[in-house]
């Protein structure tokens, strides 16, 4: 297959482009649901590095790691698409605006990235929130390809 046939085949087929997107960024959830798992004491020093918190850290730490393992899942497979990004939008909004943007400055450049890459997920996940799931989904093949948030195309007589 060459580009030119890519691409065509792109432009016929752009639900697959988000559905690639909602994969990508389930399985990434997923790992660093893990990678959370595994090194709590940095999730908490993270949020003590943020500032005071109105609810206790460990509430925190026990809502971040499972939302993203099973959100993580979810989202890869596309089920309970739209409930399973909904559920990682306030731990990506509190990523950016509460823990990687206070800590920005001009000059340094991990933070930043921190907030980028963060920023960059809320984004996505904000996207695949609307959208919902694909074709590539355990959603559309639960209702047998029906799918329900976008109108009918008109079929040719």
């Amino acid at each position: 297959m060459n580009l030119n046939q890519t691409k065509s085949w792109l432009h016929t087929h752009p639900d697959v482009m988000m559905d690639l997107v909602r994969i990508y960024l389930g399985v990434a959830l997923f790992f660093k649901g893990i990678f959370f798992m595994a090194n709590r004491d940095h999730l908490l020093q993270i949020m003590e590095q943020a500032g005071s918190w109105s609810i206790a850290p460990a509430f925190i730490a026990h809502y971040i790691v499972p939302v993203h393992l099973v959100g993580g899942v979810l989202l890869a497979i596309g089920l309970l698409t739209r409930v399973a990004a909904l559920a990682q939008i306030p731990i990506l909004i509190g990523a950016v605006f509460y823990v990687h943007l206070p800590q920005m400055t001009l000059m340094s450049v991990e933070p930043r990235q921190n907030l980028e890459l963060s920023a960059l997920v809320l984004f996505l996940t904000c996207l695949v929130c609307l959208h919902g799931s694909g074709r590539l989904s355990v959603d559309h093949l639960i209702n047998k390809g029906e799918h329900h948030d976008s109108p009918p195309v008109p079929r040719p007589v």
